[in-house]
């Protein structure tokens, strides 16, 4: 068991758990289907839960108080499957069957270590970074620059004051 833990954080060195799901959550269900059927060439994951729908309560931290409370709740899709004793477990917002049981199969190779797909892993990361990128470039052109507005906010007080 601890030789399966030693594997799993060497080949998780660059990229730890949280962030591995992070990557999968974010990428195409044919991206994640793909890295799947890489394991099932292999190994045979036996489905302990069939993927199902079920509610979840989003918590949130108030930020002035720093109080917890219960924002909502939303609709996600979980699965758990086993690959030679090791469980999967995958729980994704929405109602992705096929992709939340491709998850779980990810993270059970992931628990067994077996899974060897993590060059493909860092691609991904990296294809939706640029993306992020992207798409934060194309906000930031429509920003407004409040310090120009400040400047003329004393002058116009000042002859307000003087009328």
């Amino acid at each position: 068991m601890d030789k399966k833990l030693d594997n799993m954080n060497e080949k998780l060195d660059n990229i730890d758990k949280k962030q591995m799901t992070k990557v999968l959550v974010r990428a195409d269900r044919s991206d994640v289907a793909t890295l799947s059927k890489n394991i099932q060439k292999s190994y045979k994951p036996i489905i302990v839960k069939e993927p199902a729908k079920a509610l979840a309560m989003i918590k949130l931290r108030d930020p002035v108080k720093q109080g917890l409370f219960y924002l909502g709740e939303v609709i996600v899709c979980e699965a758990v499957v086993e690959i030679d004793g090791e469980q999967g477990i995958a729980v994704i917002m929405g109602d992705d069957a096929d992709k939340v049981l491709d998850m779980a199969i990810i993270d059970a190779a992931v628990k067994l270590g077996v899974f060897d797909d993590y060059q493909k892993l860092k691609e991904l990361e990296k294809k939706q970074n640029e993306r992020l990128m992207q798409e934060n470039a194309m906000t930031l052109n429509t920003m407004v620059n409040f310090t120009s507005m400040d400047g003329e906010a004393p002058d116009d007080l000042a002859a307000n004051k003087k009328a």
